[in-house]
């Protein structure tokens, strides 16, 4: 998930791998793509007359993937200075994470369907998941995880969608979506425990993390703190009215009790995060493309920096080693913690998402968002502002088509507040190394995906760091390469 917490590991438009419906790269798979690169179940039942689908009453996909990254020494002026934990380790490290997800749907009634989602979960992060801001290396990692394989409900919620005309749209078959055709213009009524993500900023060029980029500055909006648990999930509502090539999507979830960690706060109504999405689709030189603004307004108990300073500086006694109540574990006792000033604060961010296709087999995307950064992170990064871009394309041109390849550049900032709180020796969910000398976080990412055999994937990843945390005392560069092995079902 992510350093949110998530296995951010949303389930969203496979760029083209099994079907070309609906993304930025195009083109549909070529005829008889689906039957020769998939374990296809789906379609042995077809075939036998038991399933339809062009219009299912059920489906069940499946997917396991395994990633394993390597971190090489770098430089660091210091780490973890006067007993703040957390640095990024300048030693060399190993990290991974395996995962294994069954997605069942099921239609109820007309417009109605279900949808129950286990997985399991192990993993290993770098420094234990400390010392990255916007930039972590594998957006599979969770809060919390351990290495022993943990199994869960990372989803189960009801989805009802209401016709309103238009051109009829088909809709293939695919993990949390039951092949059938629906209008262009529709309502769809989320109900249940699910992603943010999984309503909000789909994008059909970085498609499925766990078929493309692997660092979570590609996921989604760095700086976007929407709730959810530790894992990355929540219990709440969306609405979605598509109308034509417009789509306004609303969703309203529940936060942690305490922010990073996994139980959630059901007082719906005191404590929430809520999250618009405008979106328009278009054409361009005969391509598709789409461009997407979303913001958020969190309602949440979290501390601000500002006042955790504050407090700090009018008695010094109120410092990070003195903490009695939730807090991250820090032993400096020079340092302010946010302990201590934690309150209902309200958070807010505005973001813009851009896709393009820019021939049939290629698709570019950009995503830029700013948050105020006057608060500790409730749920996913320690990033403030971020921006990233970059390219997909898939391997038509070279005679491997379900192959895919991209580049991609994500740079994060902290704010002035966070920055000053994180100089005296301050730490949130993920950062701070006792003091600082600030700076942009950045990563570099370049990324091969083989289609090994029907729906097996092996990809090999480079990923070049730079000022981990937003310190420049701690700039590096630093190595990363990855190795990922994915299969779906």
């Amino acid at each position: 998930m992510s350093p949110g917490g998530r296995s951010l590991a949303r389930v969203s438009l496979l760029v083209g791998v099994l079907s070309g419906a609906g993304t930025a790269l195009g083109q549909a798979a070529p005829p008889g793509a689906h039957e020769d690169v998939a374990f296809d179940v789906m379609n042995v039942l077809s075939r036998a007359g038991l399933h339809d689908p062009d219009d299912e009453r059920w489906n069940l996909y499946g997917q396991a993937t395994y990633i394993s990254s390597w971190k090489f020494p770098f430089p660091a002026a210091y780490t973890n200075l006067n007993g703040s934990p957390n640095s990024l380790l300048p030693t060399a490290e190993r990290s991974f994470t395996f995962s294994a997800t069954l997605f069942l749907g099921v239609r109820l009634w007309p417009g109605g369907e279900v949808y129950v989602v286990p997985e399991v979960i192990a993993e290993r992060p770098l420094s234990n998941l400390h010392g990255l801001g916007g930039a972590i290396q594998n957006f599979e990692l969770q809060k919390g995880g351990s290495e022993t394989p943990q199994i869960y409900k990372a989803r189960f919620y009801l989805r009802q969608t209401f016709g309103f005309g238009g051109e009829p749209v088909k809709q293939d078959s695919n993990p949390m979506q039951l092949g059938g055709t629906v209008d262009a213009r529709r309502l769809v009524i989320w109900v249940g425990d699910f992603s943010v993500l999984d309503v909000l900023d789909k994008n059909g060029v970085t498609g499925d993390p766990r078929q493309t980029f692997f660092n979570m500055a590609f996921m989604t909006h760095a700086s976007w703190d929407f709730t959810a648990d530790a894992r990355g999930y929540s219990y709440g509502v969306a609405l979605e009215l598509y109308w034509d090539a417009w789509a306004i999507r609303y969703a309203q979830l529940t936060p942690p009790q305490d922010p990073n960690q996994l139980p959630l706060d059901f007082r719906f109504f005191t404590y929430f995060g809520s999250n618009l999405e405008l979106e328009h689709r278009h054409t361009l030189w005969g391509l598709p493309g789409a461009v997407k603004v979303v913001g958020y307004r969190n309602q949440v108990f979290t501390g601000s920096f500002d006042d955790a300073v504050s407090a700090f500086q009018a008695n010094p006694a109120q410092n990070a080693a003195a903490c009695t109540s939730f807090n991250y574990g820090s032993k400096n006792a020079t340092a302010p913690d946010l302990c201590w000033v934690r309150k209902n604060n309200v958070k807010l961010g505005i973001g813009i998402a851009i896709e393009q296709a820019v021939t049939p087999e290629i698709g570019v995307f950009l995503r830029a968002m700013y948050s105020d950064g006057k608060s500790e992170v409730d749920a996913f990064n320690a990033a403030d502002r971020s921006l990233s871009f970059g390219a997909v394309a898939r391997g038509t041109r070279w005679g491997r088509p379900f192959d895919l390849t991209g580049i991609g550049l994500g740079l994060s900032w902290a704010s002035s507040e966070h920055a000053r709180y994180l100089a005296l020796g301050g730490i949130d969910g993920f950062i701070g190394d006792g003091a600082l000398r600030q700076a942009a976080e950045g990563v570099f990412e370049i990324f091969y995906s083989f289609n090994l055999f029907k729906a097996i994937w092996l990809s090999g990843d480079v990923q070049l760091l730079w000022n981990p945390g937003y310190n420049a005392d701690r700039g590096g560069p630093l190595v990363i390469l990855g190795a990922r092995a994915h299969a779906e079902f």
